[in-house]
């Protein structure tokens, strides 16, 4: 029986992609579990380093000030130097920062494996996404393979918390830093003698240092404000010194940029309607995502008595509901509807698992309100991001891949500064409102303890409220803003002006 002939996209793509794929999705894992690992560690690095309580918050924050900031030079570098080149040289740098972070004597030397672990992650992320962008070009292998990235990048952070716990109780939390080197080595041996990047994709261009200057200054001081928000409050003279600073050079920034003849990031990345679109829309998502990994951690621990190993348990329903909307229902209807009625929807479904958790109580039964609500929640959050994260380098010029890439994971950054800060105001708010109003009829321990619980989970329910709004915003911005039709069949990547001749085939249906 004779072998169908693949279809001429296929027969021209790299035989070694789906290896490749192996690679970059266990490269991003790495990056997206330790935004949550260390979460879980802090407690005890804190007390075996000698961490004040007042600088704890910025063995966070190092990470994400470099991460958030770097994020378009990142992209950028990828463009320059080639993805293959930075994701290996990101992977070697980040396992090396980990090392340092886990054999760490002191405060000064966390901080500074942190802030590195970001810069490194900062070169990987973009180079990651912007090298599967460029890999898979047929519209269905390409639905596959973003199916499976979406699934990481949306339950890494909840299998993060599962090992975190895991390694904090049974082993030390030197180990959330540790495990990060093996996944490094791995990946980057892999990368080196699996991928193979197109010719004809880098950005020669001579770099934009004046925008590298602003990017950097302008989302360092946004993600800062945020952070700086939630511990001083938003009428801090400092924090809104950081909001008017950030808006001054980003606005500069965007000047700049129209002007310089080889931008940073192009103008014409941000003012294609579909992937404004996305990223507005994941930048909402991720608000509330963060929020809630926060609040549900908090409530099971503190309120339910969870340890940290049943509280990254307590979170599995997410994560399959996100791998069985990403890897089924969202790889299986990308080629066959527009973006646009996969990602509404799905922030749509993910709101009514928001909108299930407003009901929480100090009693609430898991099995009863919160697996529901997770299940929910990760099948809508699985089945939007995929689409998502396809639709952010579709068809854009290969020249510009990595830094398009950079804008996904800058949007998805910003959007969880903001969804921390944001919505942990609301909850305290709320909680100190609802003491105000009870304490005085808690006499006893037992009623002031229980008064206390009750106002923990009061203030929750009111900033999950807010979370459920900004995913219904996040639904009608992508119902609204993206229009393209559904992917046809043949090549989609680099189908952007300025692409090669033989990679200009038409692939949207509008």
């Amino acid at each position: 029986m004779s072998k169908i002939p693949e279809s001429p996209a296929i027969q021209g793509a790299d035989p070694g992609r789906w290896k490749a794929l192996v690679f970059i999705a266990l490269a991003q894992l790495m990056v997206v579990l330790d935004a949550t690992i260390v979460n879980i560690a802090l407690p005890s690095a804190q007390q075996d380093l000698g961490i004040s309580d007042g600088n704890r918050q910025w063995v966070i924050t190092a990470y994400a000030l470099a991460f958030g900031g770097l994020l378009l030079f990142g992209g950028r570098i990828a463009d320059l130097w080639g993805r293959k080149r930075t994701f290996v040289v990101g992977l070697i740098g980040f396992a090396a920062a980990s090392a340092l972070g886990g054999a760490a004597n002191g405060e000064a030397m966390m901080l500074g494996a942190r802030a590195l672990q970001g810069a490194f992650g900062a070169l990987l992320a973009p180079a990651a996404l912007s090298l599967l962008a460029v890999t898979f070009t047929d519209a269905k292998e390409r639905a596959k393979a973003f199916g499976i990235y979406g699934a990481i990048a949306g339950g890494g952070g909840a299998v993060g918390l599962i090992l975190g716990g895991f390694l904090t109780e049974y082993l030390n939390w030197r180990w959330t830093f540790f495990v990060n080197i093996p996944f490094a080595i791995v990946a980057a041996v892999g990368a080196y003698l699996v991928i193979r990047e197109p010719a004809g994709g880098r950005n020669r261009s001579s770099l934009d240092i004046p925008g590298v200057i602003l990017s950097t200054l302008g989302l360092v001081a946004l993600v800062y404000g945020f952070t700086r928000a939630e511990s001083e409050g938003w009428s801090d003279a400092g924090t809104i010194g950081l909001f008017v600073g950030s808006a001054v050079l980003l606005g500069v920034f965007v000047l700049t940029e129209a002007r310089v003849k080889s931008p940073l990031l192009p103008l014409r990345v941000l003012t294609d309607r579909n992937r404004g679109g996305v990223y507005l829309s994941l930048g909402l998502a991720v608000i509330a995502m963060f929020g809630l990994f926060l609040f549900l951690t908090y409530y099971l621990q503190v309120v339910k008595g969870y340890s940290p190993v049943m509280t990254g348990f307590a979170f599995l329903p997410m994560i399959v509901g996100m791998i069985v909307g990403s890897t089924q229902i969202g790889t299986r209807l990308m080629t066959r509807v527009p973006p646009r009625l996969l990602m509404a929807p799905g922030f749509l479904t993910a709101g009514l698992g928001m909108l299930l958790l407003t009901q929480l109580e100090v009693g609430t039964s898991y099995a009863g309100l919160i697996l529901p609500a997770q299940l929910l929640l990760g099948l809508g959050m699985g089945t939007a991001f995929m689409p998502a994260m396809s639709l952010a380098t579709l068809g854009v010029d290969p020249r510009d891949a990595g830094v398009a890439s950079a804008m996904v994971n800058t949007s998805q950054q910003v959007g969880g500064a903001i969804g921390t800060a944001l919505l942990n105001t609301i909850a305290a708010s709320a909680t100190t409102a609802y003491l105000a109003d009870h304490a005085a009829g808690a006499t006893t321990p037992a009623a002031q303890k229980l008064v206390q619980l009750q106002g923990m989970v009061e203030g929750y329910a009111a900033a999950i409220w807010w979370a459920v709004g900004i995913l219904v915003a996040s639904a009608t911005i992508a119902f609204v803003l993206i229009n393209t039709g559904k992917p046809e069949t043949g090549v989609v990547a680099g189908s952007g002006e300025g692409a090669d001749d033989e990679m200009k085939i038409p692939v949207i249906a509008h």
